[in-house]
């Protein structure tokens, strides 16, 4: 009883300083929501009324792609014009040692130390989708304590990490002349996740090259000009999807089209053009009513998660079902039963037993 008191006590502790605008606060309600500490739920049903306020920036790229120099340039940026700034950098953990090296506070230098920035470095502990599992809640956190711009930086582009685009109002999608083919670049999905396109290290061979390819693909994907000849496909030269993907990029209608911007980080060349895409893009967002659509499907992917969460702990902390489960064993080695059926009957006899209700063991 009295570790529990403690525990309430200290939570307290933490939620005042929370309100008070503690940094100190702030770093240990982050720490028992990622490792959902004894309190997280209290936690986070406190701080659940004041979210909202926080615009959400997804950055996302292969390795290499310069996204700790373009988070730190908008972060410096956004600080400049008086604004608080929230930092979620999730690195891909080690198959071999289970460790990140989270060094993006080192990378990320020239802000750390600001008094209206914060800096999270998170690790994907094996978690599918580019994030850490807990990104969206530590995300949570930062918005409640009065964030203005959350900028969430992950590795990784392909079909593996479309999650970003779950998380953020807006994603850029960052890449270099590096990064390889442009074509097998976009059918790794980048061009279902990507709000906004940047070629970084553009001063490179081949930045211009990768700028065009991808604007080709996003003025075939926008549908617009002559309809292919059966023989002879489109024409290129007469349709020009590149200058029609540059058209629509730059007007403010009722369709976005992603621009595709070309940046330095060395020298900061771009980063205007860039803050004003991201401020285009939101604005966008609450005009076509895309915000609200956005958010509510966040939360409606958060109640989800919290469900599947729940009934995998619940199921699989149950001894009774351990038990039944390696009773099953030998049907399913002489191939009498299937893995479907026996899911199927622990499901059914679960609900009959009412392991779905009621709190967690």
């Amino acid at each position: 009883m009295s570790g529990s008191g403690a525990i309430e006590r200290a939570l307290e502790r933490v939620l005042e300083g929370f309100a008070a605008g503690q940094k100190a606060a702030l770093a240990r309600a982050v720490s028992i929501i990622e490792d959902q500490r004894e309190g997280h739920e209290r936690l986070a049903a406190t701080i659940h009324p004041k979210l909202g306020r926080a615009r959400r920036l997804g950055l996302t790229g292969p390795p290499g792609a310069g996204k700790s120099t373009l988070t730190t340039l908008l972060a410096e940026a956004y600080l400049a014009a008086g604004m608080k700034v929230g930092v979620v950098a999730v690195d891909p953990t080690s198959p071999f040692t289970g460790g990140a090296l989270l060094g993006d506070r080192v990378r990320m230098e020239r802000v750390a130390l600001h008094p209206n920035v914060f800096i999270r470095s998170m690790a994907t502990r094996g978690s599918l989708g580019g994030l850490a599992s807990m990104t969206r809640e530590v995300c949570d956190v930062l918005d409640a304590f009065g964030m203005d711009r959350i900028l969430v930086e992950t590795v990784g582009v392909g079909q593996s990490e479309l999650d970003i685009a779950r998380l953020a109002d807006t994603s850029a999608v960052i890449l270099v002349p590096e990064s390889g083919d442009a074509i097998q670049t976009l059918k790794a999905g980048v061009m279902e996740i990507a709000d906004c396109f940047v070629v970084n290290k553009a001063d490179r061979p081949g930045a211009d090259r990768l700028r065009n390819d991808i604007e080709v693909m996003l003025g075939l994907r926008g549908g617009g000009g002559p309809a292919p000849d059966a023989h002879h496909g489109i024409d290129l030269k007469a349709v020009n999807p590149k200058r029609q993907a540059r058209e629509a990029a730059a007007r403010d209608d009722d369709r976005w089209t992603p621009p595709v911007l070309r940046t330095i980080g060395a020298t900061g060349e771009g980063m205007p053009e860039f803050i004003a895409a991201l401020d285009r893009h939101f604005a966008y967002l609450e005009r076509s009513g895309t915000l609200q659509s956005r958010r509510r499907e966040r939360l409606r992917d958060r109640v989800r998660d919290v469900v599947e969460h729940r009934i995998h702990r619940r199921l699989w902390r149950d001894e009774g079902i351990q038990q039944w489960v390696e009773a099953q064993l030998p049907a399913l080695e002489r191939g009498e039963v299937t893995p479907f059926t026996v899911a199927e009957a622990l499901l059914a006899r679960s609900v009959a037993a009412g392991t779905f209700t009621g709190s967690p063991t």
